[in-house]
């Protein structure tokens, strides 16, 4: 087991970033910015918000840097294992903190979308593309144990497997009110997910995460207005949560609004991002790209970010970026990564989740 320290002073800064966040997410001029260039799906609002919301962030000498934001950040179930190593076959019970908060945010995203009226989901299908075969169905699959503990019907299921009706979304011939969304159709573009977009735009089901949360805090093109003092000035936001953004928000720029010949001078300064894609798909370090692949990215759907660089182990030659996973703002828990590679991926011998020791 690894056990990581982290600073009490850098937690308060990740803490004070995502908060900062939160805030310019409510904000009516950020949402009115915004509102032109989002699809009419996104710009729907359900009324509620949107559970395990990831909070990525490299550590730097001058403190912890912001990464990206995620709308379904997967693994805080299977964080747990470097706590309690006999996680999940002792699964513990529902006086668990983190299982009684995490549980919390899905009852108090039923009460915000109900207006009150519900308490809790009484059936809730945890949707992804072929769930079962997904890189965290062990954790899906725990989650719905969990549903199950507290009287609620839970099931994974592929979007094909649902079927819709006039009064909204059913699953093996009863009725959902609830769907946690694990699928990276984040837009609900595509022909699958059309159904659960319908259901949706009616307010029908309680979807969570949801495009509206995704348009404003996890679309990678956000962290282009994020990244610009005067713009957020411009939008009205308080100068301590300005400065708190210009500290902790590595400059992001949209390839097409860069100059090509001066960026692949400075390319290893760089990290290149498809903006719609997940999972760190498609990302390209500068130090190593190829000036063939350089020329073939698409300006218009690349974003362009400082590069930070990773905590390094240099013992076991591993790196460490940490998440904190979030409802709303506040905090369900601390997760430091370690990997090898070129993103973060737990695929390499000893990479996995470490524990946390906090220094004053």
């Amino acid at each position: 087991m690894t056990t990581l320290p982290l600073s009490r002073s850098h937690l308060r800064a990740m803490l004070r970033l995502m908060r900062a966040l939160y805030r310019l997410q409510r904000l009516p001029a950020y949402r009115q910015q915004l509102a032109a260039r989002l699809p009419a799906v996104a710009r729907f609002d359900p009324g509620h918000d949107s559970v395990m919301m990831g909070y990525d962030f490299h550590l730097t000498a001058n403190g912890p840097r912001l990464i990206e934001v995620n709308t379904n950040a997967g693994g805080a179930l299977l964080a747990q294992r470097a706590y309690r190593p006999d996680f999940p076959s002792d699964l513990p019970g529902p006086q668990y903190r983190p299982l009684t908060q995490l549980l919390e945010s899905f009852f108090q995203e039923m009460r915000l979308f109900s207006r009150g009226r519900q308490t809790k989901p009484e059936r809730l299908v945890i949707l992804d593309e072929e769930p079962e075969k997904q890189y965290l169905a062990e954790e899906m699959e725990l989650l719905c144990t969990l549903f199950n503990r507290q009287g609620i019907a839970a099931a994974l299921a592929d979007p094909r497997q649902l079927q819709p009706q006039r009064e909204g979304i059913h699953y093996q011939g009863q009725r959902v009110d609830l769907i946690y969304n694990r699928h990276c159709d984040f837009y609900l573009e595509s022909a699958p997910m059309a159904a659960v977009r319908a259901a949706y735009l009616a307010g029908h089901i309680c979807l969570t995460p949801n495009p509206h949360t995704y348009a404003l805090l996890a679309d990678k093109r956000r962290m282009i207005l994020w990244s610009d003092p005067a713009a957020l000035a411009a939008l009205g936001v308080a100068q301590s949560d300005r400065e708190i953004l210009q500290e902790m928000v590595p400059l992001c720029r949209l390839l097409a609004d860069l100059d090509p010949v001066a960026l692949w001078t400075t390319r290893k300064q760089w990290v290149f991002k498809p903006v719609t894609a997940f999972g760190s798909r498609g990302v390209l370090l500068g130090d190593s790209i190829s000036r063939q692949r350089f020329q073939a990215l698409d300006p218009h759907t690349t974003l362009v970010q400082q590069f930070i660089p990773p905590t390094l182990l240099p013992d076991r030659g591993m790196k460490v970026d940490w998440r904190l996973f979030v409802y709303q703002n506040k905090l369900l828990g601390v997760a430091p990564r370690v990997y090898q590679g070129q993103v973060t991926n737990f695929r390499s011998p000893g990479s996995g989740y470490a524990t946390v020791r906090l220094l004053p």
